[in-house]
């Protein structure tokens, strides 16, 4: 039965119970940990293989001495590995250092101080971006950074709210860009819908000079079904109705071979690629190419084989998470949570204004979570429900001791919640 179903009576001894068996589990010990989402040591094993794969020959297939400068969009060996990633030709792409987010701040700082699609954004008062919500918080730190104010936009099952994205960029030429991961968001966990996909690609057409689409497709390949899920080419669709120069696309193989030494990509418009090289040509002469060379012969041709290898080591601890959380809530009422065919992450709702008091009742009994309001900008979820679980880093019987505490926590937040209502 529903919890907001049950008498006075049965709520009271329901909250004894939990509230014994929650002491018990306080007083175990416990030290476990959901916050990130981290690639476990078994995941990094399988590319072990990097060290050592070059055996002295840093010259690549297209004769370039990958130990020396130059080449500033990459090899192109590794543009055409981060093609295979992407889903895009390989001369849309630059290939570079280790971290897509370090891309993500200087597509920002191009288009903040210099323009992108149009002109800059630094005389506007204020500069607005859309983020939808869950999101990703490394999205929001990094466009706080720049003084950008935040709006969020909700997110559905097939994206972000379309309908409120298309009011806001029509109603207010302040708002210069949307941040987007389409693919086993972050942390829901949804693929953007190829309807979703093409009102994103249309969106510089309802929006004010210099609307930017930055496009984080961190988990294009993380899947756990084969076939995988499909994702619509957001790039084609721009430049099919003239926007190609207001969508950049990320990734990176961060969490596909070292999460600390990989390789990222940016891709975008021939006029974009332009602009960014020229940009980055001012802080560098050249990316790691050996690395770059590295990764291209450990994984070009292989992607798939390789993530099928990463989905057996994953796929378990998030079909843990979901029977464990089944075998708990189910018919309580009390919260629902997604099921990802792919990704990092799944997202857990609480009833409303109950998300941080799990976090903490669960931190106490030895079991950390992603601060509650980490989804949300400028960390505040408005109605206080979302919770982040990332599964990955932690071992299967790690991942399931903490789930059992985390439903415990759940339940019993939401007896006492319950309770008081009635006292209201």
């Amino acid at each position: 039965m529903q919890y907001a179903q049950l008498d006075i009576a049965d709520l009271e001894r329901e909250m004894a119970t939990l509230a014994q068996r929650y002491s018990a589990v306080s007083d175990s010990n416990l030290s476990l940990d959901l916050t990130r989402g981290k690639p476990a040591p078994e995941q990094l094993d399988l590319s072990n293989a990097l060290d050592g794969i070059l055996e002295g020959d840093y010259v690549s297939p297209s004769g370039i001495d990958a130990r020396n400068y130059g080449d500033l969009r990459g090899l192109p060996e590794a543009r055409e590995l981060g093609a295979e990633i992407l889903g895009l030709p390989a001369e849309r792409i630059i290939a570079a250092g280790p971290s897509s987010l370090t891309l993500m701040y200087q597509v920002m700082d191009a288009a903040y101080h210099y323009g992108l699609s149009g002109p800059s954004w630094a005389g506007e008062a204020p500069v607005k971006a859309i983020c939808p919500v869950p999101g990703y918080d490394r999205h929001f730190t990094l466009t706080e950074s720049f003084g950008i104010e935040m709006t969020n936009v909700p997110m559905t099952a097939s994206g972000p709210d379309m309908d409120r994205v298309e009011a806001l960029v029509e109603s207010d030429p302040c708002v210069k860009c949307i941040w987007c991961v389409p693919k086993y968001s972050n942390p829901s966990g949804c693929v953007y819908s190829p309807e979703t996909v093409g009102r994103i690609a249309s969106l510089a057409n309802r929006a004010s000079a210099g609307f930017m689409v930055f496009w984080d497709n961190a988990y294009a390949v993380h899947d756990f079904e084969f076939p995988p899920a499909v994702l619509d080419d957001v790039l084609a669709r721009a430049e099919a109705c003239g926007n190609g120069d207001n969508v950049v696309l990320f990734g990176s193989t961060s969490k596909i071979t070292f999460a600390g030494g990989g390789i990222s990509f940016v891709a975008g418009s021939p006029a974009t690629l332009d602009k960014l090289e020229a940009r980055l040509s001012v802080m560098l002469i050249g990316h790691d190419k050996v690395n770059q060379l590295r990764h291209a012969r450990f994984l070009g041709g292989r992607v798939e084989a390789h993530m099928r290898a990463h989905a057996d080591l994953v796929r378990p601890k998030f079909e843990a998470v979901d029977r464990i959380l089944h075998a708990s809530l189910d018919g309580l009422g009390i919260a629902e949570w997604s099921r990802p065919r792919g990704g990092y992450f799944i997202v857990l709702e609480t009833i409303p204004g109950l998300a941080a008091e799990v976090v903490n009742l669960a931190g106490r009994a030895g079991v950390r979570l992603t601060p509650a309001g980490a989804t949300h900008p400028y960390g505040r979820d408005p109605d206080d429900r979302t919770i982040r679980l990332a599964p990955t880093f932690a071992s299967l019987g790690e991942v399931e001791a903490a789930t059992e505490v985390l439903a415990l926590c759940i339940r019993l937040a939401s007896a006492r919640r319950i309770r008081a209502d009635r006292d209201t």
